[in-house]
């Protein structure tokens, strides 16, 4: 009988850029990740923000490693994940730059925690840093839902295959497989979905 790791073939190595453009097939929205430390407001773009749990209420969210947003973050111990509407291009734009202010000219209010919440954005959701885990070169961040935002009927913002993009104008109702998806989700118990 073999062992482990006489079974495991040799992982070739990655090429980055090729793992960036396959990467790049996955359709994502896009965030701005806020907090407020030492009075200032601190924020920068992420796509790698996703749902975890209902119970108990978590998010997560990948920040680099070497990301001064981030370490504002953990030093306060609670962010705003700011879900952006498709008109929100440039507010994506600088938040991803390394502008030295980046919420110039952008308007915010708190949120109840204290975190920014930006103007026009079309959802958000206020957290406290539940725990971080080790990504490689980034860190997985699990964040406790405080409070969010009412639902709004605007569009989000997409990106895709390295550009922005949004939902077709006549792609917004539901498609004609979704009762046939939605009857499968309603019959099937052992997976949750969020």
């Amino acid at each position: 009988m073999s062992t482990p790791e006489e079974t495991t073939a040799p992982v070739a190595a990655i090429d980055p850029r090729q793992f960036r453009n396959v990467l790049g097939q996955f359709c994502t929205g896009v965030t701005i990740i806020t907090t407020v430390d030492d009075g200032e407001p601190v924020g920068f773009a992420c796509q790698s923000f996703a749902a975890l749990s209902l119970d108990p209420p978590l998010v997560l969210f990948c920040p680099t490693k070497g990301s001064r947003s981030w370490a504002a973050i953990e030093r306060t111990g609670k962010f705003c994940v700011n879900v952006l509407a498709e008109e929100q291009q440039a507010v994506c734009a600088r938040f991803g730059s390394r502008e030295p202010d980046k919420f110039a000219g952008i308007g915010w209010e708190a949120s109840p925690l204290g975190s920014p919440i930006i103007d026009g954005s079309l959802a958000h959701i206020d957290c406290t840093v539940e725990t971080v885990h080790d990504g490689g070169d980034h860190y997985v961040v699990f964040g406790r839902i405080s409070s969010m935002s009412e639902v709004k009927t605007e569009r989000p913002l997409l990106f895709y295959r390295g550009q922005y993009t949004a939902i077709e104008p006549d792609k917004t109702v539901p498609a004609p497989w979704r009762d046939d998806l939605e009857a499968f989700l309603t019959a099937t118990t052992e997976d949750t979905w969020l």
